[in-house]
């Protein structure tokens, strides 16, 4: 394999290990369930560091890895938490939060892509707020349970900051839209 299609690749076996992450909880109601599930998702996680830590070491950028890694991003931490409301180990109103703001930001990054060709890098709070979801989601599969909600309140925190900042950045868009 070249190792152009290195950090493609990655991002290919990051979403390969969603479903099997998923089955994982459905079908391992036990703790030694939730720990082999924690430690798929934090291999598919780092896979998320690693592909783009190549892509940009490496200069590498390909329309698969543009549409792709950022949806494997959100795919993998929306099943996590999807599948936790259903084990009981996270709130579904945190959840809704965190998967709402998700999906707008998505749609902000396509509006801004179609009406100017903008592409909206992830800003530092961003980073921070997928950091953190992670960490919180693996505590939270190891029963790590007050590291685990901390840690998801300091997600969820900065997962409505960094939403309001990129929405704050790009209200132009909507300037005109209750006139």
């Amino acid at each position: 394999m070249k190792k152009e299609n290195i950090p493609n690749a990655l991002t290919f076996i990051r979403i390969v290990f969603i479903p099997i992450f998923i089955l994982i909880l459905m079908f391992g109601k036990s703790y030694a369930w939730h720990v082999v599930a924690a430690i798929v998702f934090a291999v598919a996680s780092i896979t998320d560091y690693l592909d783009g830590y190549l892509a940009r070491k490496w200069q590498v950028v390909s329309n698969f890895g543009k549409f792709a890694d950022p949806m494997a991003d959100k795919l993998l931490v929306m099943s996590a938490f999807i599948m936790m409301i259903e084990l009981k180990m996270v709130s579904g109103w945190i959840a809704t939060v965190i998967i709402c703001r998700e999906l707008a930001v998505t749609g902000l990054r396509l509006l801004l892509v179609e009406t100017g060709g903008v592409v909206l890098p992830a800003a530092m709070p961003g980073k921070i707020k997928t950091f953190s979801q992670m960490f919180a989601i693996i505590f939270l599969l190891l029963h790590w349970n007050l590291l685990g909600q901390l840690t998801l309140y300091v997600a969820l925190i900065f997962t409505i900051y960094s939403g309001y900042e990129y929405f704050k950045g790009s209200a132009y868009l909507f300037k005109d839209t209750f006139r």
